[in-house]
């Protein structure tokens, strides 16, 4: 199926092009989104006449998507959820809950706008891709944790499982000195 397409399509083409697609790309995805109209001699008439004005609002609303990103790209936002000791969760973090995160820091965020690489299955710090506009992309980081209190240890470096590890090997080295003063005075005596 030939379409033109109405907007930049990552991996497809800029705004204007002819290109061929998969019958159900165009059919599914491009043209109920519309991203792409059919490429027929109407078509190509009509995207003609029309290519200035979506050109400028193409524009336009990129400058808008490039003043949010600035603002947005880097920031951190907090998730609380439950964990198991290991730091694995209870279910996991999805597309939905990293939009409604930035939603609460007081972004408009979409969660069709949130691209997770894979899902959030367990505590900590995880790098988070969001696409306001076709060429504006930004970063943003979600802190994962079980509590306020955990979020913040996170946020300064240190991981709930080292913070975990630290606290069994001091509590090891307190049993050691235990016993090692015990053995101390039985052989005193």
């Amino acid at each position: 199926m030939q379409v033109i397409l109405l907007q930049r399509v990552a991996k497809l083409g800029q705004m204007g092009d002819v290109v061929n697609v998969k019958d159900g790309f165009g059919r599914n995805y491009l043209l109920p989104q519309g991203k792409a109209l059919r490429a027929s001699e109407a078509n190509i008439k009509s995207f003609e006449a029309k290519k200035a004005q979506l050109e400028a609002t193409n524009l336009e609303t990129r400058k808008e998507a490039e003043a949010v990103g600035a603002k947005l790209d880097g920031q951190s936002f907090v998730v609380i959820r439950s964990a198991s000791d290991a730091g694995a969760l209870y279910g996991s973090v999805t597309a939905r809950d990293a939009a409604d995160a930035a939603t609460d820091g007081g972004f408009t965020v979409g969660r069709g706008q949130v691209v997770l690489d894979r899902p959030i299955k367990d505590l900590g710090l995880h790098a988070v891709t969001v696409t306001l506009h076709p060429e504006v992309v930004v970063k943003i980081q979600l802190n994962v944790a079980r509590s306020v209190e955990e979020a913040a240890i996170q946020a300064s470096g240190k991981s709930i499982q080292d913070l975990a590890a630290e606290a069994e090997a001091a509590a090891d080295f307190e049993i050691a000195e235990l016993f090692d003063e015990m053995g101390a005075a039985a052989s005193e005596e």
